[in-house]
């Protein structure tokens, strides 16, 4: 029988060589481009080689030359300069003591986050070909048949790189689709598959819009999603996978929009692999949305449901990871289910809640898991 493809969200611990490098670069620093390049290279080989080890089947490069998952685009287009007011979640505001424990601990990560001051526009392709080339050359070095790299949606970047140079949040939304959209066919037309990253969609209702109600922030959502599948236009959604979360922190998440609420946003994405949390103990339940509502999953989405926490050091035991995988196999069937993970365990580089041997330990109890899974079908 056909395993079930094991996966995760993409962005993975960093060695520290690499911390160091980006950290030089994020602070303007001098530093040995050539040197930052070969680190680059020799990392992302070992991320895909521990990826491969681990029983992943659609590995990526761990996210390993940026700052961040959506922060990155401040160094390859222009229009970003400064740095922004820190604006913490809805829900750790309830909780001002365990808000000051997580900044009093390092608990927050630290990176610029510039605002749009200027036109955006591609500085080119170049670092996007390095990661390319490197994520491809670690996959066949290693032996990983499909290979995925990240990319921010127009969404995310105007959460947290804020406009304050176009007319209005829509016309800057429209001109970081347009600027993103060559990005999107690069990763594409180079043989690999598209994530795009839109915690925007789920995690900015209680960032971002918390003012607002569930209908008013839909409507942004909606936009966001427009916007998105504008930049998405040219290329086949069966190359594409959207990451829809709700932020991924320890914290109480009692704020966080509800995924039936935001569902028809996420069936509307042009990509046809979704992937979102069932393990974060403030969704879990919400398996039974994708059940309840089934005839609303078109016939060819793939759902990546993310069965192994990213926020804790607990391993899920794989008969967990089974017991969460049968649920999707019996809405939609085995081959439009994927095994993955609720959100990236390095989503900024240098910070991460998970050890980095563990985060490896969990991905391939995700792949033993998966295994149970397919041979209880």
């Amino acid at each position: 029988m056909k395993k079930i493809p094991v996966t995760h969200v993409g962005s993975l611990p960093r060695r520290q060589s690499v911390v160091d490098y980006i950290f030089a670069r994020e602070r303007e620093e001098e530093f040995d481009q050539a040197g930052f390049d070969d680190c680059m290279t020799r990392a992302v080989s070992a991320t895909v080689k521990r990826q491969v080890d681990a029983g992943v089947d659609i590995v990526s490069d761990g996210e390993t030359s940026k700052i961040s998952y959506a922060t990155y685009v401040k160094d390859r287009y222009t229009g970003f300069s400064g740095d922004s007011e820190r604006n913490a979640p809805a829900d750790l505001k309830l909780f001002p003591g365990f808000l000051e424990r997580l900044a009093n601990e390092g608990g927050t990560p630290q990176y610029a986050r510039p605002m749009c001051t200027g036109e955006v526009v591609s500085k080119g392709q170049g670092e996007l070909e390095k990661d390319i080339a490197n994520l491809k050359a670690g996959m066949a070095e290693h032996g990983a048949e499909a290979g995925f790299m990240n990319a921010a949606s127009p969404g995310v970047i105007s959460l947290f790189l804020q406009n304050s140079f176009y007319p209005s949040r829509e016309r800057y939304l429209g001109v970081l689709a347009d600027a993103m959209k060559a990005e999107y066919e690069t990763i594409v037309d180079a043989g690999l598959i598209l994530q795009l990253d839109c915690p925007d969609l789920a995690l900015s209702r209680h960032m971002l819009f918390s003012d607002l109600s569930d209908a008013e922030f839909v409507k942004i959502a909606h936009q966001h999603v427009e916007a998105l599948n504008h930049a998405l236009s040219d290329i086949d959604p069966a190359r594409v996978r959207v990451h829809i979360c709700w932020g991924n922190y320890e914290g109480p998440h009692v704020c966080d929009v509800d995924m039936a609420t935001v569902f028809p946003v996420l069936m509307k994405t042009r990509a046809q692999h979704l992937l979102f949390e069932t393990s974060n103990p403030r969704h879990a339940h919400e398996w039974t949305v994708f059940r309840d509502r089934s005839r609303e999953i078109p016939d060819d989405k793939i759902l990546i449901p993310g069965v192994v926490d990213t926020t804790t050091n607990f391993v899920e035991h794989p008969q967990l990871v089974a017991e969460r995988l049968t649920r999707f196999v019996n809405i939609v069937g085995a081959e439009r289910v994927q095994a993955g993970s609720d959100c990236g365990f390095g989503t900024f580089a240098g910070f991460g809640a998970v050890d980095t041997d563990i985060a490896y330990a969990k991905l391939a109890s995700l792949a033993e898991g998966a295994a149970l899974a397919r041979s209880a079908v």
